[in-house]
């Protein structure tokens, strides 16, 4: 294509990735909808993971605006006093996936290492609920896990809000409504290789494209697709609120810290920095990485990379500092 524009090298060694794993060119609704139709994972599919590290899984079933959202809690079995808890929200670009699809054997070690109670919400995917309907469902289970922190095992003020891709983008305006409303309070916020802008206009949005050859499970093209799906076509051209699409947020002040990391590869590399950086213009405590040659959610595809191993590494490192164990 005329406007390809070079992009940094891949790490080699996270070229060995099982292409099959990766998410389909998505640019259709057939190709959606197929994907729609393939079986959900289940719990029952990482109960080797759980018996191996002693953690115990329930569910509860919480009220949100039009209906109810189940959160998956995941615990230590032999904890016996209050742990912090990672709020952590699903990736899937907020149109696939479901509340398990996050658990790679690293966040069982990282539970583990770190005493903590993961919970996981079942928010509705778009386009059933166009943005910011999954934030505004995320936000109202944050509440009540916060209200309930007793009877759930949970250290009070030691909260932290986190998510991956899709579920990164909803957490940080899940961060910005906490902020709004005063509720509830964030120890910090861990956001993954973050969706944040549906505009398509930085140089990564234009670098790693299916029609380039980019080796990548979210190119351009898919993403495109899905932010239509979230906000409807035309979203580009019209006001989209902060919420919605927390890259267009000017005033980021008052957040609680935060943790980015993103691939040098990927569409979400140049939304991530500069949110970083308005961050930082903002007065906020955060920390960044950018993590030379890889692509997104390369980590879960190649964890023993030396580069994904470098990235768990970092925020588990991150944690500790913030919950004070380093």
């Amino acid at each position: 294509m005329t406007d390809a524009i070079p992009a940094p090298p891949y790490d080699p060694e996270l070229l060995v990735a099982d292409r099959t794993l990766f998410t389909p060119l998505i640019t259709d609704h057939e190709v959606f909808q197929a994907l729609r139709s393939a079986p959900e994972m289940t719990i029952d599919m990482f109960q080797e993971n759980l018996d191996q590290h002693d953690l115990v899984h329930e569910e509860r079933t919480v009220p949100v605006p039009d209906g109810e959202m189940i959160l998956s809690i995941i615990r230590p079995r032999s904890a016996t006093q209050p742990l912090a808890c990672m709020y952590d929200i699903h990736g899937g670009g907020m149109i696939l996936s479901n509340r398990f699809s996050g658990l790679m054997p690293e966040v069982f070690q990282l539970i583990t290492d770190n005493q903590l109670v993961l919970i996981s919400p079942e928010y509705t995917l778009a386009p059933e609920a166009r943005a910011p309907r999954a934030a505004i469902e995320c936000h109202t289970g944050l509440k009540w896990v916060a209200k309930h922190a007793g009877e759930l095992g949970l250290a009070e003020g030691r909260l932290i809000l986190s998510g991956a891709s899709g579920g990164a983008g909803i957490a940080a305006a899940v961060g910005l409504m906490a902020r709004d409303e005063g509720s509830p309070s964030l120890l910090a916020q861990l956001l993954r290789c973050p969706m944040l802008d549906d505009r398509h206009l930085t140089v990564s949005s234009r670098q790693f494209t299916a029609a380039n050859g980019a080796f990548d499970p979210w190119p351009t093209e898919t993403n495109r697709f899905a932010w239509d799906l979230i906000l409807g076509e035309g979203h580009e051209d019209r006001e989209v609120s902060d919420y919605e699409s927390p890259a267009r947020a000017q005033d980021l002040s008052g957040l609680p810290p935060t943790f980015i990391d993103v691939g040098s590869n990927e569409v979400f590399r140049d939304a991530a920095v500069a949110y970083a950086s308005k961050l930082w213009e903002c007065g906020v405590r955060t920390e960044l990485h950018v993590w030379p040659g890889a692509y997104h959610a390369s980590d879960f595809m190649v964890p023993a990379a030396p580069v994904s191993r470098a990235a768990f590494a970092a925020r588990d490192n991150w944690i500790r500092r913030i919950l004070g164990t380093a």
